[in-house]
């Protein structure tokens, strides 16, 4: 897959800006791991249980379009427009599938662990800001290693308004007492991005599942494959020039 660069590559990156750096904001569900393919085959399997779509199983551009980075308010509302609380009935048993499918198959994305070392090394504060249920993403975070990483974890649902509201994002740097001026996000979602963006911050999109182009009508400032992609690592390594030879700890 090629993806689309949101800079060009004679430029700076846009988060060399951020020098020096205090904190790094992580979305969840495919960002921190490959989970979208588990709600798919949640969603999927469950809808053709009940005979959604007349009985013929959705596909993955449906899932894309009507599900990925949602809060389960706005999918059980895409779902069941007249009926909400069946909806939100629907999305709480799809998502104790989910976390049974989770414990099995969880795979995280490729060079995460490197990224969080170089964060820890800098001794940089890091949330998790998700719109996922707090069942799911406390889940997802130990069964990744990463339950001690998390300074916060902040879920949409308990917020005002979820993504693509900058709400969550704004709590986040809330908590953790940092500034926008100097914070980054990972983000893997149309929404996510939107939501970043709203708050005031650059994000890095990631694009393992959704398409490229999508991803980019958010604004991100670039997207990567994963963790090991050579655009990412440029951009730390000028966040580190900026900054000198001292570690930014906040």
């Amino acid at each position: 897959m090629t993806v689309p660069n949101g800079e060009n590559s004679t430029e700076s990156s846009p988060l060399a800006a951020l020098a020096p750096l205090q904190a790094v904001l992580f979305d969840v569900d495919g960002t921190l791991c490959d989970s979208d393919p588990l709600h798919y085959y949640a969603f999927r399997e469950m809808l053709l249980e009940i005979g959604y779509n007349c009985g013929v199983p959705v596909d993955e551009e449906w899932f894309i379009k009507t599900i990925a980075g949602k809060h389960n308010d706005d999918i059980a509302s895409a779902l069941f427009p007249d009926d909400q609380e069946r909806g939100l009935k629907f999305c709480d048993e799809k998502e104790a599938m989910f976390r049974r499918l989770v414990k099995e198959q969880l795979k995280p994305i490729d060079g995460v662990y490197k990224v969080k070392k170089w964060i820890e090394d800098r001794g940089l504060k890091r949330a998790a800001v998700t719109n996922a249920p707090r069942l799911n993403a406390e889940l997802i975070i130990e069964i990744l290693g990463l339950k001690d990483f998390f300074d916060v974890v902040i879920i949409g649902s308990e917020c005002e308004r979820a993504k693509p509201s900058p709400d969550p994002y704004l709590k986040a740097l809330e908590l953790l007492k940092v500034s926008k001026e100097h914070t980054f996000i990972f983000e893997d979602s149309a929404s996510g991005i939107k939501a970043g963006v709203a708050a005031g911050m650059p994000v890095v999109g990631l694009a393992t599942r959704n398409p490229p182009h999508i991803l980019m009508e958010a604004k991100p400032a670039f997207l990567i494959k994963d963790y090991e992609d050579s655009k990412l690592w440029a951009a730390l390594e000028e966040i580190d020039t900026k900054s000198g030879d001292t570690t930014t700890t906040v």
